[in-house]
Formats: structure tokens, C-alpha cells, sequence
């Protein structure tokens, strides 16, 4: 007898091993139906996998998360089978799920049009229509090789290539078409229903630029067709504030192939970098950070002491002078720990904070580069705290807190917790990872918020928290951390004495609220649709006259709200009043001013508020003293 318990922890019993979908079907036709595969003690598995021992099992379908990814899988060995079946020539590469969606890498000897993405999509639409059922085939890797030898599939045996340990493989039969996977896929075409194709770009084999070229066709998958209309519905917003776009529209900034994955700030975007940079500098002042600056060339007898030189050589660039090796550092902590040790510390000088707005570069792969978001050169708000084991707790508490008001001050309102525990592969002991990770884990506890726990994702050296950042469509942007290294330091030789007159090796706190400065300014613009609150505005104000007679005035109504620090342009062009406002409207302005004759005599200002609000005629000195508000509260 075979015993299988269901999640609500009733048993049913079978006479002998069963299948997934036999136990589905034993509780009742309408869930054998709704079943797209299972979990048997914990492991996904496909619906027609056998049971043949006593176990735990969760019933898959689309209403679960692992459900819906499944069907995205499963879509995506769809477009396989339209594509072969419109362009036999077409060579299958992979196609795993994403976030949202699912691609498949295809090498064809020209680009697909969009009028090819609509005979695929229509083609797996008729596919869909037939109503087939999927086949899983257990099978040994000879007939495997041989399968798609046979077919001309070079890059399928290239990847069996690539596992010499599997003795046999999970093939998956729509029709005709076959395709090798761990699985699980849905058991039937009709749970694929509810999917559209979305774009084709472009991509390396392997991911590697000097690789061969394929095409990606990208395409998204739902339960239900509410949620496919949600997501088209976000996509669209996402277009439309999409930062590349806006940074033109806006005149930010742009990127140049004479500097790949560097950015051009223009005056507008740079007055927006420096009020997240003075924003963070108070923010250093505010919690004991020191500003230090280290050099971005150093010697690769650095790297090789840190680990990077072994472990990071090909993401770093590197130059040489007079015979000696260096790099352009990817990162700012090797620099800060020679500062600590440029001079004998005490244990009395803990924590000793550092901070630097350091900029980095990484060489990014060129089809990895997406705007300011991924880039080649960055800065950071880098800091690294110096302290003892028993300081950890408290320090990583505070900078919780700061943390949250400054996301608060930028707008963002949601944010995850993840406390990324040892991985594997470590350093040091169990007793001070024990003792790390209990810091971060209470750090969070006392800070009142939920977390997850992330079994093994932690840095080498120290467990880290990640610090997610929900924006105003429901995207998710990991941006501030904390680590934990007991490493570096002693790698470096980074000593204080202790209260015994002892050496000790400071514990290092790895810490960044916005990260890089380029990525979270693109996450800004994107977050407020280019529309950026009134104190990181690059220009707060436009003043605008109806005619030549108040040219005079308006020029002193800019010296005026000048002298106040505010960010003001003056317009004085002979055009229409409409026209003038509605230009400046398109550049999202928190507030437009117009005088004419009447403003003029009265010395005041009709005032127009963004989203073509109009609040009427105020003083000047009352105007001034709105805006002051509006930054104050960072609103």
C-alpha cells in the first residue's frame, strides 16, 4: 500500500505506486482537471510522474505561484513548437522562465519581424486549439543525443555536452516537436491559454558577446486572463516611464558609444545628482560617517590579497605603468580598510565610520548594459563601518532606521526585508556566523519589520540584508545593504588594540542606502514618471510673461525666489501664453508662474501647480513660502 498525505494532513491510501494525476483524480474530477503538476515531498514534479512510496503530497495548479511558472515554462517549449513548424531551419537554443514571462533563444539565419512574431503567437494559438496533451519521456542519453542529432539541433547537443553526469533526460513531446527540460510542464495545451508574445531583441549564446549571435523571443504567461490585461496595463506604464526615454525628453542626460556604459549628465540630470548626493552627505554627517576619497587605480597586488584578482579579473579593467599591473577598482572596500590602517587604532575609536560617494567600474558585458541602470562606471554612497563582535547588533539597527527615512524622503513607501544567511562555501567560524546572523535577525525584530530568510544566500564572508524597494507600479528594485565581513579586515591586516592592550581584527559593516547613484536616480525618474518632487526638481520653477511689459518684473521675480535657493528659468519669449505653459508643462515643472499686468501692479504671481492645477494669484513672499514647505517635507 502507498500512503499519501495532503497538505490539510489527511491520508489517503493506494494499492499500489500511483501517478500525480491518479491521486488528483481519486479526490475528485473537478481538481484532476484543474492539475497542471504536483510536489511529493517537497520536489516538483510533473502529473504523470509515479508515486512509489509513502510521501507528502501538495496538488499543483494554476491558483499557485509554482502552477503559473510552470505554464510559463511550458509556453515557452510552445513557441518551439510554432517556430519549428514555420521555419524548419530554425535552431532551438533554451528557453527558461523569468520574472513574469519566459524567452526562448533561437539561431535563424535572418532577424524575425514583427510580422513573424504575430504568425508564431498565432500559430501557438492554433496549437493551443487542438487541445494535445504534453508526453514526458524518461530517456537515455544515447537516444537523447541521437534524437537531436538526427533533428540538426547543434545547440541542444552542445548543452548535453555541457552534462556529462545525466544517464538519462526528461524529453517533452508537443506532437511532432521535442524538447529536453527538468520539468515539470503542464500536462494538457489547454492551461496555456492565457499568454501573448511581447518583444524580440537580440542575445549571445552562453551570454557571452564573443559568442554567436540568436534571437529572444520574449513572451509572458497568466491563470487567468484578468491578470494578463493587469500585466499589459503595467507594461505600458513601464513604457512609458521608461528613465531612457524621459532623460531625453527631459534633457538629463545620454550615453554615447564613444563611452559605453558611461553616462553624459546634462545640466537638468546633474542638478538631480547633486541633491541625492548633498542629500547623502547629510545623511554620512547624520550618522558619525567620515567622507574620505580613495584612489580608483590600484595595484593588482591588492586584488590578489582581497580576492578579487582570482575570483573578479574579467569584470575588472585594467591598466599598466612602468611594468607594474593595475585596476580600476570595481568596488570601494580595499581602499577604506588601508585607511583604517594608515594609523594605530584603539578599540576606544570604534566604530570608526567611512563613507565616499566612490566611483567604480565594472566591465559590464555590452548587451548586459541597460541605460543608467546598468552601467560601466557608477558611484556609490559606499560606506564601511569598523567594529567590535558586540557592536554589531546596534549598528545595524541604526542604519535600519536611516535607512527607512531616507527611502521615506525619496518616496519609496514599501520596502522588503531578506536576511541572506552562510552559504556552502564560507569563512570563519560557525560560532561568529552564529553570532552575525543573530545581530541581523534581531536588528530586524527590534526595526518592527517582516522579513524572509534567504537558506544560503549570504556572501562568503557574512551574512548580508538586502533592502527591496517597491515603486508605483509594483516593481521590485533591490537597492540598500548591510554585510557582515569577518574577513576582509584580517585578509588586509587591519588591526585595532584591544581593552587588554591585545590585537584584534575589526568586524567590517558593508553598508549602501541607495547604491549606485546612477541606477537609483533611473529608479527615481521611473518611480515618479519624471515628475520628481519639488526638492530634487532640476528646476522648480518656470516664471513666464504674457507680454514684453512685464519682462521687467519677471526678471525680478526670478532674482527674488534665486536669492531663496530655489531652482528657477525665466521664459520671456515672445510666444502665446497657452503655448509657453504647455511647453513647460510637458517638462513635468512643479510649479509654472505667470505674470501680466495684474500680477505686476499687485506684485504677485498667478500660480500654476503641476497636473495643470491652478491655484490662483498669490504674493510672492506667500508663493516662496509654499515652496519652501513643499521641500522642507520633502513632498
Amino acid at each position: 500500500m502507498i500512503q499519501i498525505t495532503l497538505p490539510d494532513n489527511s491520508q489517503r491510501q493506494y494499492p499500489g505506486p500511483v501517478t500525480v494525476a491518479e491521486v488528483a483524480q481519486s479526490i475528485g474530477p473537478g481538481l484532476a482537471k484543474m492539475t497542471v503538476a504536483g510536489k511529493i515531498d517537497g520536489r516538483l514534479v510533473d502529473a504523470s510522474d509515479v508515486i512509489n512510496h509513502d510521501a507528502r503530497l501538495q496538488i499543483i495548479t494554476p491558483r499557485d505561484e509554482e502552477g503559473v511558472e510552470i505554464i510559463r515554462h511550458s509556453c515557452a517549449h510552445l513557441v518551439g513548437h510554432a517556430v519549428k513548424q514555420l521555419y524548419p531551419t530554425a535552431k532551438m537554443v533554451i528557453g527558461p522562465v523569468i520574472e513574469e514571462g519566459f524567452y526562448y533563444d533561437i539561431s535563424y539565419e535572418r532577424p524575425f519581424t514583427p510580422e513573424d512574431m504575430e504568425a508564431i503567437e498565432q500559430r501557438m494559438r492554433e496549437l493551443i486549439a487542438q487541445d494535445y496533451d504534453v508526453v514526458k519521456k524518461m530517456t537515455p542519453r544515447a537516444e537523447v543525443i541521437e534524437v537531436f542529432r538526427s533533428r540538426g539541433e547543434d545547440y541542444k547537443l552542445r548543452l548535453i555536452e555541457d552534462m556529462p553526469d545525466e544517464t538519462a533526460m526528461g524529453l517533452y513531446y508537443h506532437q511532432e516537436y521535442v524538447d529536453m527540460c527538468r520539468g515539470p510542464h503542464v500536462p494538457n495545451t489547454r492551461f496555456l491559454k492565457v499568454f501573448k508574445l511581447t518583444r524580440v531583441s537580440g542575445a549571445y549564446w552562453r551570454g557571452d558577446a564573443k559568442n554567436e549571435q540568436l534571437q529572444r523571443i520574449y513572451g509572458t504567461a497568466w491563470a487567468d486572463k484578468k491578470d494578463l490585461e493587469a500585466y499589459i496595463r503595467r507594461i505600458e506604464e513601464a513604457e512609458k516611464r521608461d528613465h531612457r526615454r524621459l532623460g531625453r525628453e527631459l534633457d538629463l542626460f545620454h550615453i554615447d558609444d564613444v563611452a559605453p556604459g558611461v553616462v553624459f549628465w546634462h545640466p537638468k540630470g546633474w542638478s538631480v545628482w547633486q541633491q541625492v548626493e548633498q542629500y547623502m552627505r547629510q545623511v554620512y554627517r547624520d550618522t558619525g560617517y567620515q567622507e574620505v576619497k580613495g584612489p580608483q587605480i590600484l595595484d593588482k597586488g591588492l586584488w590578489e590579497k582581497t580576492g578579487h584578482w582570482q575570483n573578479y579579473r574579467d569584470n575588472m579593467f585594467t591598466t599598466e605603468s612602468e611594468k607594474r599591473e593595475y585596476a580600476l577598482k570595481p568596488m570601494n572596500c580595499p581602499g577604506h580598510v588601508l585607511i583604517f590602517k594608515s594609523d594605530l587604532r584603539s578599540y576606544r575609536d570604534l566604530p570608526l565610520r567611512y563613507g565616499e560617494f566612490g566611483q567604480c567600474h565594472r566591465n559590464e558585458p555590452s548587451g548586459g548594459l541597460h541605460g543608467i541602470m546598468r552601467v560601466r562606471g557608477f558611484t556609490q554612497d559606499d560606506g564601511h563601518a569598523f567594529v567590535t563582535e558586540d557592536q554589531i547588533l546596534d549598528e545595524v539597527v541604526a542604519f535600519t532606521a536611516k535607512l527607512q527615512a531616507v527611502y521615506q524622503d525619496f518616496g519609496f513607501t514599501d520596502v522588503l526585508y531578506k536576511l541572506a544567511t552562510r552559504p556552502e562555501n564560507r569563512v570563519g567560524s560557525d560560532a561568529l556566523w552564529d553570532k552575525a546572523e543573530h545581530a541581523c535577525m534581531e536588528a530586524l525584530r527590534r526595526s518592527g519589520v517582516d522579513f524572509v530568510i534567504a537558506p544560503g544566500d549570504g556572501a562568503f564572508y557574512g551574512p548580508k540584508i538586502e533592502y527591496t524597494l517597491r515603486d508605483a507600479i509594483g516593481r521590485h528594485w533591490q537597492c540598500g545593504t548591510i554585510q557582515v565581513d569577518f574577513n576582509t579586515a584580517e585578509r588586509l591586516g587591519a588591526e585595532y588594540v584591544t581593552e587588554t592592550s591585545g590585537r584584534a581584527h575589526p568586524v567590517m559593516l558593508h553598508r549602501a542606502i541607495v547604491g549606485s547613484l546612477e541606477r537609483f536616480i533611473g529608479m527615481l525618474i521611473e518611480h515618479h514618471a519624471g515628475a520628481m518632487p519639488v526638492w530634487l526638481a532640476p528646476v522648480q520653477v518656470s516664471v513666464l510673461n504674457i507680454t514684453d511689459g512685464q519682462a521687467d518684473y519677471a526678471r525680478d521675480v526670478v532674482r527674488t525666489l534665486q536669492n531663496q535657493g530655489l531652482r528657477v528659468q525665466l521664459d520671456l519669449r515672445n510666444e502665446k501664453i497657452t503655448y509657453k505653459i504647455r511647453e513647460h508643462s510637458l517638462q513635468k515643472l512643479p510649479y509654472i508662474l505667470v505674470v501680466g499686468d495684474k500680477e505686476k501692479a499687485a506684485g504677485a504671481v498667478a500660480v500654476r501647480a503641476r497636473g495643470n492645477k491652478d491655484l490662483g494669484v498669490m504674493s510672492l513672499d506667500d508663493f516662496a513660502q509654499k515652496v519652501a514647505a513643499d521641500i522642507a517635507l520633502k513632498s
